[in-house]
């Protein structure tokens, strides 16, 4: 599997959002290292890991660019200085108070994230530069990653998406969240322990978006930060 790139809003290491988004999925995407796994009441940790096995693959992040190999002629350097050059001429985004909700996937079922209470107009403004700005960078999907995407079950408008910018929630689609588990059949026990360890961590806000991150993947491992990048 070629390496994969991704741009993401992950907090900083030595912040309440941070340490509470990585002991919730066991891993730290900053170190590349397993945490002891904080398990809700309710959930014996074999079930809550496997509730959490798909965002641990990626860490704790909002997705503002999804996952992508790097297109000829473009390396990692060059990624790298354009992610310099896009966050010094960017402003940092508030975005207030943060809770835990669920969220509807695009391939049945829903998942737990935390998401702005109210989300800000500028933030769907930074996410349409990034997405358009790191365009060149990304490689066309191959045939085995559009199907992984199962685009039979999405809308016309996201298969679209995905066929243009090589991910369907986008745009339109967008909407800003911090991913805690993956599909699960019952959310609200969950919800409600994820909430109440969020506020008591001083995790909930408010949160202000003021560094992207630059995530890398290797051979199919886990992603982890390669680089961040500061807004003014």
């Amino acid at each position: 599997m070629p390496t994969r790139y991704a741009i993401y809003y992950a907090p900083a290491p030595d912040t309440a959002l941070w340490r509470f988004g990585s002991d919730v999925l066991g891993y730290d995407a900053a170190t590349g290292e397993d945490v002891p796994q904080w398990v809700p009441e309710g959930f014996t940790p074999q079930a809550w890991a496997a509730a959490t096995a798909d965002p641990r693959k990626y860490g704790f992040h909002a997705t503002l660019k999804a996952p992508f190999a790097l297109a000829a002629p473009y390396g990692e350097d060059a990624l790298l200085a354009a992610l310099e050059r896009f966050a010094a001429g960017r402003t940092a985004v508030d975005l207030g108070p943060c809770g835990v909700h669920e969220i509807a996937s695009s391939q049945g079922g829903g998942f737990l994230a935390l998401t702005p209470v109210e989300a800000p107009s500028a933030l769907a403004a930074l996410e349409r530069a990034i997405l358009e700005g790191f365009e060149p960078f990304r490689a066309p999907l191959t045939p085995e990653d559009r199907a992984r995407r199962n685009p039979e079950r999405l809308s016309p408008r996201q298969r679209d998406y995905l066929d243009t910018w090589g991910y369907p929630l986008v745009l339109e689609e967008f909407r800003f969240h911090m991913s805690l588990t993956g599909r699960i059949e019952d959310t609200a026990p969950a919800a409600a322990r994820l909430q109440a360890r969020a506020e008591a961590a001083g995790a909930a806000g408010p949160v202000r978006l003021d560094r992207l991150a630059l995530f890398r993947q290797e051979d199919g491992q886990r992603f982890r930060v390669l680089a961040t990048a500061w807004l003014r």
